[in-house]
Order: C-alpha cells, then structure tokens, then sequence
C-alpha cells in the first residue's frame, strides 16, 4: 500500500474522500499514531487510553467508529464519542482523562470531499511536528499482535462545557441577552459548533445554518466573508432595534473563529486578537506573555505595549503555539486564520472559549466589537488594513522557481516601496518602509501560493497583493 501521499500538515492529514482520505489508509495510519502517542506519554499516564471522535462531515461518524475498533485491536482501550463535538472538546477530554491523546476525524475548514485526521497529545492540544514526523517515518510498519483493549462510549459536550463556563461571567452574558442589551446571532456553517453556545449560555440565541450538510452549502465551513453573507445581512435586518448585536463565526471543528460587528462588518482574528487582550488585561486583570504568528497584525505588539506585556512570535501552525504555551505563563496566543487559544485554559484554539470571551467583552463595555476596535486603534496610533490571497500555482516545478527567486534575488521593493527588512521564519515575510509588510509562504504538500498583506489603506493592500501575483504569475 502506498504512503507516499500521508503527510501531516500544519494541523492533522486531510484528503479527499475515497482518493487520499479512504478507511484502508486510515486504519493503517491510526494505530501508528497511537503508538507514538503511547511511546511519547504513557510513562506519564501509566494507560492506553486514547479518544476518538469526529465532526459533522460525510461519513465522519463511520470512519471513528471503524478508527476505534482498529485501536482496540491494536490494544488501546479507547474512548469513543457518542456524538459529533469541536476538536477542543476532544482536546479536553485526553486532558481531563489524562488519555494518551485524541484522534479526531475532521478536515475543518476544507470543502465537504475532504476528511482527515488531527492528532492531539496528553496536555490536550496538537501534537508537535517531531511526533507527526514519527508517524510519517513508521507509516508501513506491521505493528506486533497485542491483547486486544477495551471500547467504550462517553458524550463529548458535558465536561467541555462545565470547563468552559468556568472561565468566563456567565451571569453578565445572560442578563445582557435576557435584558435585551445583547443579540447573539452564531453562523455554526453546518459544523460541528452547532448548539454550542446553546448548551454553554443556557439562554437562547440564533442559530443560522445549524443542519447537518455535506456540500457546505456549495462552499467550505471557513470563517471568511464570502461564505457569510447570509449572517451578514440578518445582522443588518435588525439595526432598528436596541442594545447590540454580534454575529460569531465557527469553521467546520469549531477551533477557529470570526465575527461580525453590529453594522455587518466582518471582523477577522486580526481584529479579535487585540479585542480580546484589552479585554482579558484591563477587565478580567489577566497577564502573561502574548504569542502571535508571523502573520500576525502589528497592532497585537502594539497592544501588548500598552500594558507592557512581553511578546513572542512563532511560524504559522497552532502546534508552535502550544508548545511555547507548555512552558511559559502565557495570557493569549492567536494565528490570523482564527485559532485563539489561552493560556487558563489547555493549549489549544478554542473557538467557543473565544465567543465566551468576546461576550463578556461586550456585556461588560457595552459596546459594539467594532466601536472596541476603533478606540484600539486610536489608542495605539495604527490603523492599518489586513488581507490574504491564496494563488494556485501550475506546478509544482514553478514554485520551485519562484523560491530560486526569493532565495537570490530578493525584492529591494514591493509594489514602489522599498523593503526595510525580511523576516524568513516561515516563509518569506518583508517589512516595507511605510510598516505594511508582505508575506510569501507556499504550501508544502501542493502548488498553492499563501499571500498576505498589511498596510494603512485596504487599497494599498489589494495593490500589494495584486503586485505579488503578478510577480508569481510572471514565472512559468
């Protein structure tokens, strides 16, 4: 069987299902998984315990639970969910069951063909890149005969919720929305977020596109704002009446998020990121250290600076995150695609924590999310506009072209404004005179160009993108 094709990327192994993504792949993969997970964590857990659960996509369900009686067989006692949940819940779960780790059966934000895998360890976030090169290296082993485990069942919702609620003044969310001060709508885009906040709020909200669809509407469960015109304009529906209104967003497995403001203004983790650190410092008195990515807005250390909190920057991937989240007192760390995690809580990104939070925001300030950002930017003097453009590539042959062109011959200037510096962390990222800054990454597994852009206006930012495609376009 071939292997070739198995590669973990910067969070789990997705395919299309019945091309890459198929059972006899998966139940090859799972059990060597799981004994990297029992190489790496059972000296700590003195167990085989390992999680298995799923999201809402096609099939899900079925391939966890042929996953899980793999495990058993390959003599793990495993723990199956009883129902669809958010990746973070089963990251709960390894932890508070002080399993060896989760394996959940996911794509996220894919179209509805793909499935895949994510791995999470024992302190219940993702693994780190050493683990999954592990995996990849054994891929084709024969493991020896075993005992076989035990399997049974347990409902993924209930701890995660009673954890969450923790973390956060319930009370005040629900007297906001029961008084009328605040209308919650939450867009769950037919994943695995739906009746979320239902069940942590106890108080009702609405709910848009809540049902189960495999085609994701035509389109894929990520929080950007093509997909969301439907919330976009229900916010605006209700502009007449009192109070606020915040519409929240949760991809397919419900760790990354996105809102929109009480205009119907989208609001991307770039703006939330810094929302959330005024929030957590000035009304909750939380500290700690902030990690952002490398494409990460320049208004989070501007932020960080007001409350002279130290700043750390990783390369983009939840994983980096968590592992600096492992050692050190951190207050948040987020990734500009929407993973938010903090550091009261498992390493992890966490969606549903994320709405918590900004909630509290809101019924604390009451305020509008975009009024809260607003004051940020006057408060730090930067007010600059984000975007991201993906550009699919030919070949795979031109983009090795065009990393033969940044690796020797560097842009001097981009789009008429000479670079200041470059960043090579993770991918190619260069700082411009006027602080707007580009970022080139490419995919590892396929001819997919990442661009993103930061700069004062939203038009010098379309014209940086549009300067980086045409550059790529150039080379064939």
């Amino acid at each position: 069987m071939s292997v070739d094709a198995i590669k973990f990327g910067t969070d789990g192994w997705r395919g299309v299902i019945g091309a890459e993504f198929t059972f006899d792949r998966l139940l090859m993969v799972a059990p060597i998984a799981a004994e990297v997970l029992a190489d790496t964590y059972s000296a700590k857990t003195g167990n085989r315990k390992i999680i298995v659960g799923f999201d809402r996509r096609f099939m899900a369900e079925t391939f966890a639970t042929r996953m899980a009686e793999a495990l058993r067989l390959a003599g793990f006692d495993v723990i199956l969910s009883d129902s669809y949940a958010p990746t973070p819940a089963f990251s709960w779960a390894a932890h508070s069951q002080n399993a060896l780790g989760a394996l959940v059966i996911t794509a996220s934000h894919n179209p509805g063909d793909y499935l895949g895998l994510k791995v999470k360890g024992n302190f219940g976030g993702s693994v780190s890149p050493e683990i999954t090169q592990q995996i990849e290296a054994r891929l084709g082993q024969t493991l020896p005969p075993t005992e076989p485990g035990s399997l049974t069942t347990f409902d993924p919702w209930d701890s995660y919720c009673q954890e969450l609620r923790g973390k956060v003044d319930l009370a005040s969310i629900q007297q906001a929305i029961e008084s009328g001060k605040l209308t919650v709508f939450a867009d769950a885009m037919h994943g695995a977020a739906s009746t979320g906040l239902d069940r942590l709020l106890g108080t009702p909200i609405t709910e848009l596109n809540s049902n189960t669809d495999p085609l994701f509407d035509g389109g894929a469960p990520e929080p950007l704002p093509k997909y969301l015109s439907q919330l976009m304009r229900v916010i605006r529906s209700h502009n007449a009446e009192p109070g606020v209104r915040v519409g929240l967003v949760f991809d397919g497995d419900c760790d990354r998020i996105a809102a929109v403001d009480g205009s119907g203004e989208f609001l991307s983790s770039q703006i939330l990121i810094p929302i959330l650190i005024e929030h957590l410092v000035k009304r909750r008195g939380f500290t700690g250290e902030i990690i952002k990515t490398v494409s990460t807005s320049n208004l989070v250390p501007r932020i960080a600076r007001l409350y002279n909190l130290p700043v750390y920057e990783t390369p983009i991937g939840y994983k980096y995150i968590a592992d600096r989240m492992l050692d050190t007192p951190v207050l948040i760390g987020g990734e500009e695609s929407g993973g938010i995690g903090y550091g009261n809580h498992i390493p992890e990104r966490d969606a549903l924590l994320s709405a918590l939070y900004i909630l509290e925001a809101i019924a604390k300030s009451q305020q509008d999310l975009g009024d809260l950002y607003r004051q940020l930017e006057t408060q730090t003097n930067y007010d600059f506009k984000y975007d991201r453009v993906d550009l699919h590539l030919a070949s795979m042959d031109v983009k090795s072209k065009l990393v033969a062109q940044l690796e020797t011959q560097p842009f001097a200037k981009i789009a008429n404004i000479e670079v200041r510096d470059r960043n090579l962390a993770d991918g190619y990222k260069f700082n411009l005179s006027d602080d707007s800054w580009l970022l080139i990454r490419f995919s590892g597994t396929e001819p997919v160009l990442r661009l993103y852009c930061e700069a004062a206006t939203i038009d010098r930012v379309h014209q940086t993108l549009a300067w980086a495609q045409d550059w790529a376009n150039s080379v064939s």
